[in-house]
């Protein structure tokens, strides 16, 4: 099975092919591009490029991969629309994963048999974060949460965590990890199960973790003149 995961939830763009079969999800190519103020511009170019790179055509996917966040709006919007509108455009399942999820699966794999429990953490902007804690299986043991990093470093002792990966693991104080963002591995390993399975995804919803920053107007204000 062939499956496109794509990723817009931190400053990196990340677009690949994956391989998937029961035994293992084989990453056939990989693009990342950093630049949190131009997720529209990169991704799609990082898509086709990978696409390439792997040597298949877009109509060749079997299924695509997206992250959901958490992650901030804007930036996130732009892969899980693009995702909705690929797999729609090639009739193709969109199954989506937490992005946080992701990155732990990804830094497992590195570790292997050294794998510890982890704490992941990404930017939130606004002097927070986002973080999950994992089990050394790579299990979610808690989150996703945001809130601000002198917060989190209070939890971290309860969490049991002993390393941290994701692009702010270093407000945490404890060993940095790889990977600092998703790879597209990463991505379908969290879906591996559903995608075997050929399990019909449900809809994308988006972890934004915040109320948006938008408001509905109110109703108007009645004025009555004195007299």
């Amino acid at each position: 099975m062939l499956v496109l995961a794509l990723d817009t939830a931190t400053p990196a763009v990340v677009a690949g092919v994956v391989e998937l079969t029961p035994a293992a999800a084989v990453q056939r190519s990989v693009r990342v591009a950093s630049d949190a103020r131009k997720h529209a511009e990169l991704l799609m170019p990082g898509v086709l490029a990978a696409c390439a790179d792997a040597g298949v055509a877009l109509r060749d996917v079997d299924a695509v991969v997206t992250g959901i966040g958490p992650g901030p709006f804007t930036g996130l919007r732009v892969g899980m629309v693009t995702a909705a509108a690929l797999g729609d455009a090639l009739d193709v399942p969109v199954h989506g994963v937490c992005t946080l999820d992701a990155i732990a699966v990804g830094a497992i794999a590195v570790e292997a048999a050294d794998a510890e429990p982890l704490l992941v953490v990404t930017d939130a902007r606004r002097r927070e974060v986002y973080w999950a804690a994992y089990d050394a299986a790579g299990r979610r043991t808690s989150g996703p949460h945001v809130e601000a990093p002198a917060a989190l470093a209070e939890r971290i002792p309860e969490l049991g965590v002993q390393a941290a990966a994701g692009e702010s693991a270093h407000v945490t104080g404890l060993p940095v990890r790889p990977p600092g963002a998703p790879s597209p591995a990463g991505l379908v390993g969290v879906a591996a199960g559903e995608l075997l399975a050929g399990t019909v995804p449900g809809p994308l919803e988006p972890l934004y973790l915040r109320r948006p920053d938008a408001q509905e107007p109110g109703g108007r204000k009645r004025v009555t003149a004195n007299r």
